[in-house]
Protein backbone atom coordinates (compact mmCIF):
# COMPACT_ATOMS: atom_id res chain seq x y z
CA UNK A 1 0.00 0.00 0.00
CA UNK A 2 1.67 3.23 -1.19
CA UNK A 3 1.65 6.43 1.19
CA UNK A 4 -0.81 9.69 -0.49
CA UNK A 5 2.09 11.55 -1.38
CA UNK A 6 2.78 8.45 -3.93
CA UNK A 7 -0.75 7.15 -4.70
CA UNK A 8 -0.84 9.09 -7.78
CA UNK A 9 2.55 8.52 -8.92
CA UNK A 10 3.58 5.65 -11.96
CA UNK A 11 5.24 2.77 -10.71
CA UNK A 12 7.56 3.22 -13.48
CA UNK A 13 8.37 7.18 -11.74
CA UNK A 14 8.80 5.19 -8.58
CA UNK A 15 12.10 3.23 -10.05
CA UNK A 16 13.13 5.79 -12.32
CA UNK A 17 15.30 9.11 -11.36
CA UNK A 18 12.17 11.43 -10.73
CA UNK A 19 13.31 13.39 -7.92
CA UNK A 20 10.68 12.91 -5.42
CA UNK A 21 9.36 15.10 -2.39
CA UNK A 22 11.22 15.47 0.17
CA UNK A 23 8.15 14.32 2.37
CA UNK A 24 8.57 10.83 0.83
CA UNK A 25 12.21 10.34 0.14
CA UNK A 26 12.37 8.20 3.19
CA UNK A 27 9.27 6.07 1.88
CA UNK A 28 10.14 6.44 -1.51
CA UNK A 29 13.58 4.76 -1.09
CA UNK A 30 11.89 1.95 0.60
CA UNK A 31 9.58 1.11 -2.03
CA UNK A 32 12.28 1.21 -4.47
CA UNK A 33 14.94 -1.45 -2.63
CA UNK A 34 11.66 -3.52 -2.70
CA UNK A 35 11.20 -3.39 -6.75
CA UNK A 36 14.55 -4.04 -7.01
CA UNK A 37 14.60 -6.97 -5.03
CA UNK A 38 11.65 -7.94 -6.95
CA UNK A 39 12.96 -7.66 -10.09
CA UNK A 40 16.09 -10.06 -8.80
CA UNK A 41 13.44 -12.73 -7.37
CA UNK A 42 12.12 -12.63 -11.08
CA UNK A 43 15.07 -13.11 -12.83
CA UNK A 44 16.56 -15.66 -9.89
CA UNK A 45 13.26 -17.64 -10.34
CA UNK A 46 14.24 -17.69 -14.59
CA UNK A 47 15.53 -21.43 -15.07
CA UNK A 48 18.35 -19.61 -17.33
CA UNK A 49 19.87 -18.42 -14.52
CA UNK A 50 19.96 -21.22 -12.55
CA UNK A 51 23.57 -22.73 -10.85
CA UNK A 52 24.73 -26.27 -11.27
CA UNK A 53 23.61 -26.72 -7.42
CA UNK A 54 19.76 -25.57 -8.21
CA UNK A 55 19.99 -28.21 -11.69
CA UNK A 56 20.91 -30.76 -8.99
CA UNK A 57 18.19 -29.75 -7.19
CA UNK A 58 15.62 -30.24 -9.96
CA UNK A 59 17.15 -33.24 -11.13
CA UNK A 60 16.94 -34.84 -7.46
CA UNK A 61 13.01 -33.55 -7.74
CA UNK A 62 12.06 -34.86 -10.83
CA UNK A 63 13.78 -38.75 -9.94
CA UNK A 64 17.27 -38.15 -11.33
CA UNK A 65 19.88 -37.92 -8.73
CA UNK A 66 22.20 -40.54 -10.05
CA UNK A 67 23.32 -38.39 -12.62
CA UNK A 68 23.28 -35.06 -10.59
CA UNK A 69 27.18 -36.29 -10.58
CA UNK A 70 27.43 -36.80 -13.93
CA UNK A 71 25.90 -33.72 -15.42
CA UNK A 72 26.43 -31.14 -12.47
CA UNK A 73 29.58 -32.00 -11.15
CA UNK A 74 31.33 -33.53 -14.30
CA UNK A 75 29.87 -31.81 -16.95
CA UNK A 76 28.58 -28.01 -14.85
CA UNK A 77 25.16 -28.45 -16.81
CA UNK A 78 23.64 -25.33 -15.41
CA UNK A 79 20.06 -23.22 -16.12
CA UNK A 80 20.64 -22.00 -19.95
CA UNK A 81 22.47 -25.64 -20.62
CA UNK A 82 19.82 -27.62 -19.56
CA UNK A 83 17.30 -25.62 -21.42
CA UNK A 84 19.51 -26.35 -24.66
CA UNK A 85 20.13 -30.24 -23.59
CA UNK A 86 18.60 -32.70 -25.84
CA UNK A 87 18.27 -36.50 -26.34
CA UNK A 88 20.50 -36.63 -28.77
CA UNK A 89 23.59 -34.90 -26.28
CA UNK A 90 22.15 -37.49 -23.47
CA UNK A 91 22.66 -40.64 -25.95
CA UNK A 92 25.97 -39.18 -27.71
CA UNK A 93 29.63 -38.12 -26.17
CA UNK A 94 30.60 -37.13 -23.77
CA UNK A 95 27.22 -37.97 -21.35
CA UNK A 96 26.69 -41.12 -23.43
CA UNK A 97 23.66 -42.76 -21.33
CA UNK A 98 22.97 -46.24 -21.82
CA UNK A 99 19.53 -47.22 -19.93
CA UNK A 100 16.93 -46.45 -22.22
CA UNK A 101 13.95 -46.05 -19.12
CA UNK A 102 16.57 -43.03 -17.85
CA UNK A 103 17.07 -41.56 -21.21
CA UNK A 104 13.05 -41.51 -22.33
CA UNK A 105 12.23 -39.90 -19.03
CA UNK A 106 14.65 -37.55 -18.39
CA UNK A 107 14.06 -36.39 -22.28
CA UNK A 108 10.32 -35.90 -21.01
CA UNK A 109 11.15 -34.04 -17.94
CA UNK A 110 13.49 -31.35 -20.55
CA UNK A 111 10.60 -31.34 -22.29
CA UNK A 112 7.79 -30.35 -20.38
CA UNK A 113 10.63 -27.63 -18.58
CA UNK A 114 10.77 -26.21 -22.08
CA UNK A 115 7.61 -25.99 -22.76
CA UNK A 116 6.97 -24.47 -19.69
CA UNK A 117 9.70 -21.51 -20.57
CA UNK A 118 9.01 -21.21 -23.80
CA UNK A 119 9.04 -17.46 -23.81
CA UNK A 120 12.45 -17.84 -22.39
CA UNK A 121 14.25 -20.06 -25.15
CA UNK A 122 12.61 -18.06 -27.54
CA UNK A 123 14.19 -14.94 -25.65
CA UNK A 124 17.46 -16.74 -25.99
CA UNK A 125 17.14 -17.91 -29.32
CA UNK A 126 16.86 -21.61 -28.71
CA UNK A 127 13.19 -22.75 -29.71
CA UNK A 128 13.88 -22.85 -32.87
CA UNK A 129 16.93 -25.36 -32.19
CA UNK A 130 14.94 -27.01 -29.50
CA UNK A 131 11.54 -28.41 -31.70
CA UNK A 132 14.32 -29.67 -34.44
CA UNK A 133 16.63 -31.44 -32.07
CA UNK A 134 14.05 -32.79 -29.79
CA UNK A 135 11.30 -33.71 -32.21
CA UNK A 136 8.54 -32.07 -33.83
CA UNK A 137 6.64 -30.04 -31.57
CA UNK A 138 3.24 -32.24 -29.75
CA UNK A 139 0.42 -31.71 -31.78
CA UNK A 140 2.40 -30.28 -34.36
CA UNK A 141 0.72 -31.57 -38.40
CA UNK A 142 2.72 -33.93 -40.10
CA UNK A 143 5.58 -32.32 -41.48
CA UNK A 144 6.39 -32.57 -45.77
CA UNK A 145 11.03 -31.76 -46.12
CA UNK A 146 12.15 -30.65 -48.79
CA UNK A 147 16.06 -31.40 -49.13
CA UNK A 148 18.13 -28.61 -51.19
CA UNK A 149 15.11 -26.83 -51.91
CA UNK A 150 13.57 -29.93 -53.85
CA UNK A 151 10.36 -30.80 -52.70
CA UNK A 152 10.08 -34.62 -51.47
CA UNK A 153 6.75 -36.31 -50.12
CA UNK A 154 5.87 -36.73 -46.76
CA UNK A 155 7.61 -38.45 -43.88
CA UNK A 156 5.08 -41.44 -44.42
CA UNK A 157 6.27 -43.42 -47.41
CA UNK A 158 8.92 -40.94 -48.28
CA UNK A 159 11.58 -42.55 -51.05
CA UNK A 160 14.71 -40.44 -49.53
CA UNK A 161 14.10 -37.36 -47.15
CA UNK A 162 18.29 -36.55 -46.36
CA UNK A 163 19.55 -35.66 -49.83
CA UNK A 164 22.29 -32.77 -49.14
CA UNK A 165 23.39 -30.66 -46.62
CA UNK A 166 20.52 -28.49 -45.23
CA UNK A 167 16.88 -30.10 -44.69
CA UNK A 168 14.17 -27.79 -44.64
CA UNK A 169 11.00 -28.03 -42.68
CA UNK A 170 7.82 -26.93 -44.73
CA UNK A 171 4.96 -26.99 -42.53
CA UNK A 172 7.02 -24.30 -40.02
CA UNK A 173 8.26 -21.91 -41.46
CA UNK A 174 9.27 -19.95 -38.50
CA UNK A 175 12.03 -22.89 -38.02
CA UNK A 176 13.69 -22.33 -41.25
CA UNK A 177 16.62 -24.53 -42.28
CA UNK A 178 19.02 -26.57 -40.00
CA UNK A 179 21.88 -28.67 -40.86
CA UNK A 180 21.63 -31.69 -41.29
CA UNK A 181 23.87 -33.00 -38.46
CA UNK A 182 20.80 -31.50 -36.28
CA UNK A 183 18.41 -34.08 -37.81
CA UNK A 184 18.02 -36.55 -40.12
CA UNK A 185 15.06 -38.23 -41.19
CA UNK A 186 15.31 -41.86 -42.50
CA UNK A 187 13.41 -45.26 -42.85
CA UNK A 188 14.24 -49.05 -41.85
CA UNK A 189 12.29 -51.39 -43.47
CA UNK A 190 9.27 -49.26 -44.40
CA UNK A 191 9.10 -47.69 -41.24
CA UNK A 192 9.50 -43.85 -40.49
CA UNK A 193 12.43 -43.20 -37.91
CA UNK A 194 14.44 -40.32 -36.66
CA UNK A 195 17.85 -41.76 -35.82
CA UNK A 196 19.61 -39.17 -32.99
CA UNK A 197 22.55 -37.19 -34.71
CA UNK A 198 26.09 -38.55 -34.06
CA UNK A 199 24.85 -41.55 -33.21
CA UNK A 200 25.23 -45.25 -35.03
CA UNK A 201 23.42 -48.24 -34.27
CA UNK A 202 25.53 -50.97 -34.36
CA UNK A 203 22.88 -53.31 -36.23
CA UNK A 204 24.81 -56.57 -35.00
CA UNK A 205 22.03 -58.71 -36.80
CA UNK A 206 22.89 -57.32 -39.98
CA UNK A 207 26.54 -57.95 -39.49
CA UNK A 208 25.66 -61.48 -39.11
CA UNK A 209 23.34 -61.55 -42.12
CA UNK A 210 26.71 -60.01 -44.07
CA UNK A 211 28.83 -62.85 -42.50
CA UNK A 212 26.80 -65.57 -44.11
CA UNK A 213 26.37 -63.93 -47.37
CA UNK A 214 30.31 -63.90 -47.44
CA UNK A 215 30.72 -67.71 -46.05
CA UNK A 216 27.93 -68.65 -48.49
CA UNK A 217 30.21 -66.74 -51.36
CA UNK A 218 33.45 -68.12 -50.42
CA UNK A 219 32.18 -71.49 -50.70
CA UNK A 220 30.20 -71.36 -54.14
CA UNK A 221 33.78 -69.36 -55.34
CA UNK A 222 35.30 -72.91 -54.24
CA UNK A 223 33.53 -75.04 -56.10
CA UNK A 224 33.40 -72.58 -58.84
CA UNK A 225 36.76 -72.99 -58.97
CA UNK A 226 36.68 -76.94 -58.72
CA UNK A 227 34.61 -76.55 -62.14
CA UNK A 228 37.06 -74.51 -63.98
CA UNK A 229 39.75 -77.00 -62.93
CA UNK A 230 38.24 -79.27 -65.26
CA UNK A 231 38.49 -77.26 -67.86
CA UNK A 232 41.51 -75.65 -68.00
CA UNK A 233 42.96 -75.50 -72.01
CA UNK A 234 45.75 -77.60 -73.04
CA UNK A 235 48.93 -76.12 -72.62
CA UNK A 236 50.37 -77.91 -75.69
CA UNK A 237 46.98 -76.67 -77.92
CA UNK A 238 46.60 -72.92 -75.80
CA UNK A 239 49.90 -71.90 -74.88
CA UNK A 240 50.31 -68.62 -72.21
CA UNK A 241 49.26 -65.44 -74.49
CA UNK A 242 51.58 -62.87 -74.76
CA UNK A 243 52.28 -60.18 -71.94
CA UNK A 244 54.61 -57.68 -71.88
CA UNK A 245 55.07 -58.14 -68.17
CA UNK A 246 55.36 -61.67 -68.09
CA UNK A 247 57.54 -61.42 -70.68
CA UNK A 248 59.95 -58.85 -69.76
CA UNK A 249 60.36 -59.99 -66.00
CA UNK A 250 61.40 -63.21 -65.28
CA UNK A 251 59.98 -65.38 -62.72
CA UNK A 252 60.57 -65.34 -58.75
CA UNK A 253 59.65 -68.84 -57.74
CA UNK A 254 59.30 -67.41 -53.84
CA UNK A 255 57.28 -64.07 -54.93
CA UNK A 256 53.88 -65.86 -54.71
CA UNK A 257 54.57 -66.65 -50.80
CA UNK A 258 55.76 -62.98 -50.28
CA UNK A 259 52.41 -61.90 -51.71
CA UNK A 260 50.40 -64.18 -49.56
CA UNK A 261 52.83 -62.98 -46.50
CA UNK A 262 51.88 -59.05 -47.48
CA UNK A 263 48.19 -60.30 -47.05
CA UNK A 264 48.37 -61.88 -43.66
CA UNK A 265 50.21 -58.93 -42.63
CA UNK A 266 47.55 -56.36 -43.94
CA UNK A 267 44.72 -58.61 -42.45
CA UNK A 268 46.75 -58.24 -39.03
CA UNK A 269 46.56 -54.43 -39.23
CA UNK A 270 42.80 -54.77 -40.29
CA UNK A 271 41.66 -56.80 -37.39
CA UNK A 272 43.63 -54.57 -34.85
CA UNK A 273 41.47 -52.05 -36.22
CA UNK A 274 38.67 -53.84 -35.80
CA UNK A 275 39.08 -54.79 -32.18
CA UNK A 276 39.50 -51.62 -31.17
CA UNK A 277 37.29 -49.40 -33.36
CA UNK A 278 34.06 -48.52 -31.40
CA UNK A 279 32.02 -48.91 -34.21
CA UNK A 280 33.48 -52.43 -35.65
CA UNK A 281 30.00 -54.03 -35.82
CA UNK A 282 29.34 -51.54 -39.22
CA UNK A 283 33.02 -51.86 -40.11
CA UNK A 284 32.92 -55.65 -40.61
CA UNK A 285 29.22 -55.93 -41.78
CA UNK A 286 30.99 -53.27 -45.14
CA UNK A 287 33.84 -55.64 -45.39
CA UNK A 288 31.72 -58.97 -45.78
CA UNK A 289 29.60 -57.34 -48.25
CA UNK A 290 32.34 -55.84 -50.39
CA UNK A 291 34.07 -59.06 -50.30
CA UNK A 292 31.16 -61.11 -51.02
CA UNK A 293 29.88 -58.82 -53.86
CA UNK A 294 33.68 -58.68 -56.06
CA UNK A 295 34.24 -62.50 -55.43
CA UNK A 296 30.47 -63.45 -56.39
CA UNK A 297 31.35 -61.39 -59.40
CA UNK A 298 34.81 -63.27 -59.71
CA UNK A 299 32.53 -66.60 -59.95
CA UNK A 300 31.16 -65.09 -63.37
CA UNK A 301 34.09 -64.23 -64.74
CA UNK A 302 35.84 -67.56 -63.94
CA UNK A 303 33.06 -69.86 -64.75
CA UNK A 304 32.33 -67.73 -68.64
CA UNK A 305 35.71 -67.18 -69.42
CA UNK A 306 38.70 -69.86 -69.14
CA UNK A 307 42.33 -68.14 -70.30
CA UNK A 308 45.45 -70.06 -71.02
CA UNK A 309 47.57 -71.66 -67.93
CA UNK A 310 50.11 -67.47 -67.84
CA UNK A 311 53.26 -70.14 -67.32
CA UNK A 312 54.82 -73.38 -68.40
CA UNK A 313 56.34 -73.47 -64.67
CA UNK A 314 52.79 -74.51 -63.80
CA UNK A 315 52.00 -77.92 -63.94
CA UNK A 316 48.02 -77.30 -64.57
CA UNK A 317 46.15 -79.83 -66.67
CA UNK A 318 42.38 -80.70 -66.71
CA UNK A 319 41.57 -82.77 -63.84
CA UNK A 320 37.98 -84.35 -63.51
CA UNK A 321 36.65 -85.07 -60.04
CA UNK A 322 34.18 -87.64 -60.82
CA UNK A 323 31.01 -86.99 -59.25
CA UNK A 324 29.07 -83.96 -57.71
CA UNK A 325 30.37 -85.31 -54.07
CA UNK A 326 34.51 -85.75 -54.88
CA UNK A 327 33.45 -81.97 -56.17
CA UNK A 328 32.16 -81.10 -52.79
CA UNK A 329 35.05 -82.39 -50.85
CA UNK A 330 37.60 -80.55 -52.95
CA UNK A 331 35.77 -77.10 -52.65
CA UNK A 332 35.68 -77.79 -48.66
CA UNK A 333 39.45 -78.16 -49.11
CA UNK A 334 40.49 -74.93 -50.96
CA UNK A 335 37.55 -73.03 -48.69
CA UNK A 336 39.58 -74.57 -45.23
CA UNK A 337 42.74 -73.07 -46.91
CA UNK A 338 41.27 -69.98 -47.50
CA UNK A 339 42.70 -70.85 -51.29
CA UNK A 340 46.43 -70.10 -50.46
CA UNK A 341 49.52 -71.85 -51.25
CA UNK A 342 50.73 -71.13 -47.65
CA UNK A 343 48.09 -73.73 -46.52
CA UNK A 344 48.79 -76.17 -49.10
CA UNK A 345 46.04 -75.01 -51.29
CA UNK A 346 47.00 -75.61 -55.19
CA UNK A 347 44.53 -74.02 -58.10
CA UNK A 348 43.90 -74.15 -61.86
CA UNK A 349 42.32 -72.23 -64.28
CA UNK A 350 41.39 -69.29 -61.60
CA UNK A 351 42.63 -66.43 -63.52
CA UNK A 352 40.11 -63.58 -64.16
CA UNK A 353 40.74 -62.12 -61.90
CA UNK A 354 43.06 -62.09 -59.50
CA UNK A 355 41.76 -62.77 -55.62
CA UNK A 356 44.47 -62.29 -53.90
CA UNK A 357 44.79 -58.93 -55.56
CA UNK A 358 40.85 -58.09 -54.52
CA UNK A 359 42.08 -59.51 -50.44
CA UNK A 360 45.04 -57.28 -50.05
CA UNK A 361 43.54 -54.32 -52.18
CA UNK A 362 40.69 -54.29 -50.24
CA UNK A 363 42.22 -55.01 -46.31
CA UNK A 364 44.31 -51.72 -47.66
CA UNK A 365 41.59 -49.68 -48.17
CA UNK A 366 39.98 -50.45 -44.79
CA UNK A 367 42.99 -49.71 -42.88
CA UNK A 368 43.30 -46.86 -44.67
CA UNK A 369 39.93 -45.50 -44.32
CA UNK A 370 39.38 -46.65 -40.57
CA UNK A 371 42.50 -45.19 -39.00
CA UNK A 372 42.81 -41.12 -38.96
CA UNK A 373 44.10 -39.29 -41.17
CA UNK A 374 47.38 -38.00 -39.67
CA UNK A 375 48.55 -41.74 -39.04
CA UNK A 376 50.74 -41.29 -41.70
CA UNK A 377 53.37 -44.20 -40.84
CA UNK A 378 50.13 -46.63 -40.63
CA UNK A 379 49.22 -45.09 -43.99
CA UNK A 380 52.51 -46.09 -45.65
CA UNK A 381 52.59 -49.14 -45.01
CA UNK A 382 49.51 -50.40 -45.47
CA UNK A 383 50.30 -48.66 -49.03
CA UNK A 384 53.56 -50.58 -49.75
CA UNK A 385 52.01 -53.75 -48.25
CA UNK A 386 49.19 -53.81 -50.87
CA UNK A 387 51.76 -52.19 -53.98
CA UNK A 388 54.36 -54.92 -53.17
CA UNK A 389 52.21 -58.37 -53.00
CA UNK A 390 50.76 -56.42 -56.44
CA UNK A 391 54.35 -57.13 -57.81
CA UNK A 392 55.05 -60.22 -56.28
CA UNK A 393 51.66 -61.69 -57.70
CA UNK A 394 52.79 -60.50 -61.06
CA UNK A 395 56.68 -61.60 -60.76
CA UNK A 396 55.51 -65.16 -59.45
CA UNK A 397 54.05 -65.23 -63.13
CA UNK A 398 50.55 -67.12 -61.06
CA UNK A 399 48.74 -64.29 -63.05
CA UNK A 400 48.20 -62.83 -66.47
CA UNK A 401 48.71 -58.50 -66.02
CA UNK A 402 45.53 -58.04 -67.02
CA UNK A 403 44.35 -60.14 -63.86
CA UNK A 404 45.32 -58.19 -61.34
CA UNK A 405 44.70 -55.12 -63.27
CA UNK A 406 41.26 -55.68 -63.30
CA UNK A 407 40.75 -57.06 -59.95
CA UNK A 408 42.97 -53.53 -58.31
CA UNK A 409 40.27 -51.89 -60.73
CA UNK A 410 36.80 -53.35 -59.65
CA UNK A 411 38.24 -53.21 -56.02
CA UNK A 412 38.89 -49.77 -55.88
CA UNK A 413 35.91 -48.74 -57.38
CA UNK A 414 33.54 -50.10 -55.92
CA UNK A 415 35.17 -49.43 -52.25
CA UNK A 416 34.84 -45.50 -53.15
CA UNK A 417 31.18 -45.99 -54.49
CA UNK A 418 29.82 -47.82 -52.18
CA UNK A 419 31.80 -45.34 -49.31
CA UNK A 420 30.31 -42.11 -51.48
CA UNK A 421 27.02 -43.21 -51.43
CA UNK A 422 27.11 -44.26 -47.82
CA UNK A 423 29.11 -40.62 -46.87
CA UNK A 424 26.50 -38.56 -48.80
CA UNK A 425 23.46 -40.31 -48.01
CA UNK A 426 22.54 -39.12 -52.05
CA UNK A 427 20.57 -42.23 -53.17
CA UNK A 428 20.37 -43.82 -49.82
CA UNK A 429 16.83 -44.31 -50.04
CA UNK A 430 15.43 -43.65 -53.03
CA UNK A 431 13.71 -45.90 -54.84
CA UNK A 432 16.73 -46.30 -58.21
CA UNK A 433 19.02 -47.21 -55.42
CA UNK A 434 16.98 -49.93 -53.77
CA UNK A 435 16.54 -51.37 -57.52
CA UNK A 436 20.02 -51.19 -58.54
CA UNK A 437 22.01 -51.74 -55.12
CA UNK A 438 19.04 -53.29 -52.84
CA UNK A 439 22.01 -54.66 -50.66
CA UNK A 440 23.70 -51.35 -50.34
CA UNK A 441 20.31 -50.43 -49.09
CA UNK A 442 19.84 -52.51 -46.59
CA UNK A 443 22.82 -52.37 -45.05
CA UNK A 444 23.10 -48.77 -44.61
CA UNK A 445 19.46 -47.52 -44.09
CA UNK A 446 20.34 -46.68 -40.93
CA UNK A 447 24.06 -45.32 -40.91
CA UNK A 448 23.87 -41.25 -40.29
CA UNK A 449 26.93 -40.21 -42.75
CA UNK A 450 30.98 -41.24 -42.55
CA UNK A 451 31.74 -43.63 -39.58
CA UNK A 452 33.89 -41.60 -37.37
CA UNK A 453 37.00 -43.12 -36.42
CA UNK A 454 36.49 -43.37 -32.39
CA UNK A 455 38.53 -46.43 -30.33
CA UNK A 456 37.84 -47.99 -27.04
CA UNK A 457 39.30 -50.98 -25.29
CA UNK A 458 36.09 -53.28 -25.52
CA UNK A 459 37.32 -55.53 -22.70
CA UNK A 460 37.63 -54.54 -18.71
CA UNK A 461 41.12 -55.40 -18.08
CA UNK A 462 43.91 -54.65 -18.19
CA UNK A 463 42.63 -51.51 -16.66
CA UNK A 464 45.69 -49.56 -18.06
CA UNK A 465 44.77 -50.17 -21.62
CA UNK A 466 40.94 -49.26 -20.59
CA UNK A 467 42.43 -45.75 -19.35
CA UNK A 468 45.02 -45.76 -23.14
CA UNK A 469 42.57 -46.32 -25.33
CA UNK A 470 38.98 -45.38 -24.23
Amino acid sequence: MLPSCLRHVGHDTILGVEKLPESCSETSSSTVTLGRLSRMSELDDRVSAWSSNRVAQWLQEEGFGQYVGLLCTQHRIDGLSLLALTEADLRGPPLSLTVLGDIKRLTVALRRLQMENKPELEELGLWPLDSLSAGLELGAPRAEWSCDGAERRGCNGADHLCNGPVLRLRNSSSLGCVPRAVLCQTHSNGRFQQPMAGRLDPEVWKTVISSIYVFLVCGLTSFVMVVVHERVPDMRTYPPLPDIFLDSVPRIPWAFVMAEACGLILCYMFLLILLLHKHRSILLRRLCSLMGTVFLLRCCTMFVTSLSVPGQHLKCASLSYGDTWAKIQRAMAIWSGFGMTLTGVQTCGDYMFSGHTVVITLLNFFVTEYTPRNWNLIHTISWVLNLFGIFFILAAHEHYSIDVFIAFYITTRLFLYYHTLANTRAYQHSRRARIWFPMFSFFECNVNGPVPNQYHWPFDKPAFMKTLIG
